[in-house]
């Protein structure tokens, strides 16, 4: 099946103006744009038809097209990187069985959370979106919740049914459990990793629904598929010793500097 990787990069971030093009030290000591380790990312994974970085910003474009990236410009009016994902697929002609959104602030993500995804979309004929969720440890779950307090906004959590179709995502902790665990004790707490994979019908019909009150309040993209009846698969990713962040906001820089280092990421 033929699979288009679209990495949506904007650069008017409420929380991180100029994200994409935010510069992250490897541990060879390379400095690299967020947005050209993501592409980096998504050019890592095998059997991918095309990759291309979809932007409405000119900085961007000129960046990405100087590593070599194919560059389609949107629209300033895409709302999120689904609506940006959607549009590309349109420009650029569809055609594709599968289109993933591998977003430009995950540039720790590995190739196979993508390949496993793929997989989950095509075994899986029920679903229309699907999209990684990773088990957190203790440390994880700690780091979870250390930002809460501290009132930052960290990463997402998902609760999926037995079936894993999706009943819900959050930037709260959820479920809730009392109980402490050891730091390399696993956790029934999933971490959402912000990769998707659509079907082209589900990716266009996004385009056309309004927000609903729910993705409003969470500010979660996804949501608008579960408040529109449709199902998310959720495809459980395993870490293989990598460890994985997203750059939230600009705190988030140095712990995923720190991460490339331990892992001998360049």
């Amino acid at each position: 099946m033929s699979v288009l990787v679209v990495i949506p990069a904007r650069y008017a971030s409420s929380r991180y103006p100029g994200k994409p093009l935010a510069e992250l030290t490897g541990a060879s000591g390379v400095s690299k744009s967020l947005v050209m380790r993501s592409w980096e990312a998504a050019c890592a994974v095998r059997d991918v038809a095309r990759v291309v970085v979809a932007t409405d910003d000119d900085r961007i474009k000129a960046a990405s097209e100087a590593f070599g990236a194919e560059v389609v410009m949107t629209s300033p009016d895409c709302a999120n990187g689904t609506e940006r994902c959607a549009e590309a697929h349109e420009m650029l002609g569809g055609g594709y069985e599968i289109v993933v959104n591998l977003q430009g602030d995950a540039p720790l993500t590995p190739p196979w959370f993508v390949k496993d995804l793929v997989a989950g979309l095509r075994a899986d004929t029920s679903a229309e979106v699907a999209t990684p969720v990773l088990r957190c440890d203790g440390s994880a779950l700690n780091g979870f919740l250390a930002d809460r307090a501290a009132a930052r906004v960290g990463g997402t959590t998902a609760v999926f049914a037995r079936d894993g179709h999706a009943l819900y995502f959050s930037k709260e902790v959820i479920p809730y459990t009392g109980q402490t665990y050891a730091a390399d004790a696993p956790t029934p707490v999933f971490h959402h990793v912000g990769v998707y994979a659509y079907r082209p019908a589900a990716l266009s019909a996004y385009a056309g629904w309004q927000p609903g009150p729910i993705e409003a309040l969470e500010g979660l993209e996804q949501l608008r598929f579960l408040e529109n009846g449709r199902p998310v698969l959720c495809v459980e990713v395993e870490a293989r010793g990598r460890q994985f962040w997203e750059l939230n906001n600009p705190e988030d820089a140095p712990r995923l500097e720190e991460m490339m280092r331990a892992m001998g990421l360049d």
